[in-house]
């Protein structure tokens, strides 16, 4: 009996430890140095309003450029395990595509477009595209 007790507590704090992880596997500050840029995500919450733009509601997140008030709204996320399926839009509402991203280990994400327009940010007085693949790493905010 004691150890059927202590079998099933083990396996529920097993099931509670994988649910932690895994909603907070999408709640997160995301960067990338080298185009300076970064994603705020909340995909299970869907709680992130973004600043200045706050007529658009509680979204699961975005993609903006350091220095710029220009972004890439998450309009819809979808997460499967450690990968989530994204539908995000330009704030003009000009552009839109399709991504995933996938958390690679307990720090590294890695963004892949899809279908639809290039993601291009701010870069002085011109736009920059970004490369299919970026590679964003977790900070604690």
């Amino acid at each position: 009996m004691k150890r059927t007790i202590i079998s099933l507590l083990t396996l529920v704090l097993a099931i509670t430890t994988y649910a932690q992880e895994d909603s907070t596997s999408f709640y997160a500050y995301l960067i990338n140095k080298e185009y300076k840029v970064f994603m705020r995500i909340s995909f299970h919450r869907q709680d992130i309003v973004i600043p200045g733009q706050d007529i658009l509601g509680p979204l699961p997140g975005y993609l903006g450029k350091e220095g710029y008030t220009f972004c890439w709204p998450v309009i819809t996320a979808d997460v499967e395990g450690k990968r989530a399926r994204l539908q995000m839009v330009n704030d003009y509402g000009s552009e839109d595509l399709e991504a995933v991203l996938a958390q690679e280990d307990d720090t590294t994400y890695i963004l892949r477009q899809g279908k639809g327009s290039t993601l291009k940010v701010p870069a002085g007085s011109k736009w920059q595209k970004l490369p299919k693949q970026l590679v964003f790493v977790r900070k604690n905010p």
